[in-house]
């Protein structure tokens, strides 16, 4: 039964009064402290002067904040944190600062997201460096050990593994700490695709022993568009190049020019940002702690996607992905329809049911977060019910 608490606590995001949401893994909705920090922060940089020392000032706390808000969450430190603008920017710093050589390998999976696989590809045909796809698919379908079907792939050239924690279309976790400490034993970094995991799963990246860590704000933490970050090992950052310089990543000697890379995340980062979306993903960050911890939130959300699975399952013409119950707040299924996946993302929008349609494998997907209610996951199942009818 939902909690008066629960209900009090949706009423800060302006989305969920208007439409029953499944799309926390595209894009969460902003709550009105989100909104506002943001509206406050464009405010005061005009109030201040956009580019006077005040607001110069202005900044850098908003950036720090930011950064010791996302160090705590993700349990490390703040120098261990690159500021970035989504997924694919962290993942693109990892992917290109690795010194490449001919003849070493590039390990994915075939479950990444095509900003990994394209960058891997392009990476591959510049340097000359083989690249490998774990089938992935086939191993999860399969119950497979997947710490010992990862090992399995690794070549003694291979220089770094890139893989997701959460797959953004079955929505398996990959047991991280065991294929982290799979891939050191063959002096392999790691890369991880946290699009699907930061703001869902309680997460201790230092312990997991992973080398990197590339997430956004915009999902799971409900923060804006825009924002995100790149958790960085200090001793796997300190062998890998940045890729594209600019002031907030060079120290500079009395004169002003550029002597050196900076030695923490901020090496990463580059000029200037929409510093006043950090305020908002700050204040998402705030809201989302004002309702219960880490791991309550996942515990909800969690049982919530177990109940929308289960629900599923009892449907005679809906097929779910995943073949046991979910452990994050993914799920993703087919229904046996006319309709192409496209058409009844569609036709469940007109009803007031945002979900998406994904490819490869074609399919639905639905995402519940701590915010989603028992009785929206009903009104889902019910809707799907008569499509498949």
């Amino acid at each position: 039964m939902t909690s008066d608490r629960l209900l009090t606590h949706r009423q800060q995001f302006p989305a969920l009064q208007t439409k029953t949401y499944f799309n926390y893994g595209g894009q969460g909705p902003l709550s009105t402290a989100a909104l506002t920090a943001i509206q406050t922060a464009f405010l005061e940089g005009q109030q201040l002067g956009p580019f006077s020392l005040a607001a110069g000032q202005r900044v850098e706390q908003i950036s720090d904040r930011l950064r010791a808000d996302l160090a705590t969450l993700l349990q490390t430190h703040p120098e261990n944190i690159t500021l970035t603008e989504n997924v694919s920017v962290g993942c693109n710093i990892v992917l290109w600062g690795i010194d490449w050589q001919a003849g070493d390998r590039l390990l994915i999976t075939d479950c990444e997201h095509p900003s990994v696989v394209a960058t891997a590809q392009a990476i591959a045909q510049r340097f000359g460096v083989e690249l490998d796809i774990w089938p992935l698919k086939s191993a999860v379908v399969a119950g497979q050990d997947l710490a010992e079907a990862f090992a399995a792939q690794l070549q003694p050239r291979t220089r770094l593994a890139a893989i997701s924690h959460v797959l953004w279309n079955y929505g398996t976790v990959l047991p991280l700490e065991a294929i982290t400490e799979q891939a050191h034993r063959q002096d392999c970094r790691l890369l991880v695709d946290g699009a699907q995991s930061v703001g869902i799963l309680p997460l201790d990246l230092p312990a997991s022993g992973v080398d990197f860590y590339a997430f956004t704000g915009h999902k799971w933490l409900c923060g804006p568009e825009g924002v995100g970050g790149l958790y960085s090992q200090p001793e796997a950052r300190s062998q890998l190049l940045p890729t594209w310089l600019g002031w907030r990543g060079v120290e500079k000697n009395a004169q002003g020019w550029p002597i050196r890379s900076k030695s923490d995340g901020r090496r990463y980062e580059i000029a200037t940002s929409a510093y006043p979306l950090y305020a908002g993903l700050s204040a998402a960050i705030a809201q989302q702690a004002d309702y219960g911890n880490a791991e309550e939130r996942y515990d909800r959300a969690r049982q919530l996607a177990q109940l929308l699975w289960r629900s599923l399952q009892t449907l005679p013409n809906v097929h779910c992905l995943a073949t046991t119950p979910p452990q994050a707040g993914l799920v993703s299924f087919q229904v046996n329809s006319s309709q192409s996946p496209f058409k009844i993302v569609s036709q469940l929008e007109t009803q007031g049911l945002q979900i998406r349609s994904l490819v490869g494998p074609d399919c639905l997907r639905a995402c519940c977060h701590y915010l989603t209610l028992e009785a929206e996951v009903e009104a889902l199942v019910a809707a799907i019910a008569q499509l498949s009818c």
